[in-house]
């Protein structure tokens, strides 16, 4: 849900919890990368931010990492996906190569910001997916628990 600061209305996809069950049962590090222009903009605070995150730890587990951007595109960050510091910023919190890391994303800023970085790129299809950014997407994958488990079949690979 775009610019939400209500923890009440987090819910959580079907695949969602079974997706990081699977990553966290090979003590793979997992994190939120997240663009929150809502604050930029003067929609939402830091605070409100903090809760829903503190909403979503409750629902899914803890995170290893949280990283999101509060700017608006016209600020030019470096955070702001498809830029890629909050994604150098969660591997280098995680003390984890960005060759190593995977980004599973929904849009094709999500992806851009993982080429940007160096890292993995997995495309998550929703409603908000433009066909475009799924033409583009080097790979894609039909759910979350997908997407995780062809992460892992990479990190099976070369382990």
């Amino acid at each position: 849900m775009p610019y939400n600061g209500d923890p009440s209305l987090v819910t959580v996809r079907g695949e969602a919890a079974r997706a990081l069950e699977l990553a966290r049962s090979r003590s793979i590090p997992v994190g939120v990368i997240s663009n929150q222009s809502g604050v930029g903009r003067g929609m939402i605070t830091g605070a409100q931010v903090a809760a829903v995150n503190a909403r979503v730890a409750e629902l899914l587990g803890d995170f290893d990492v949280w990283c999101w951007c509060p700017h608006v595109a016209e600020d030019g960050c470096e955070c702001r996906k498809p830029k890629p510091g909050m994604l150098l910023r969660a591997a280098a919190q995680l003390g984890v190569p960005i060759e190593d890391t995977v980004m599973i994303g929904d849009i094709g800023a999500d992806m851009a910001a993982a080429a940007a970085a160096g890292a993995r790129g997995i495309l998550v299809p929703t409603e908000r997916t433009l066909p475009a950014e799924i033409d583009a997407a080097a790979e894609v994958a039909r759910d979350l628990v997908e997407a995780v488990e062809m992460a892992l079949a990479l990190e099976t690979r070369t382990a």
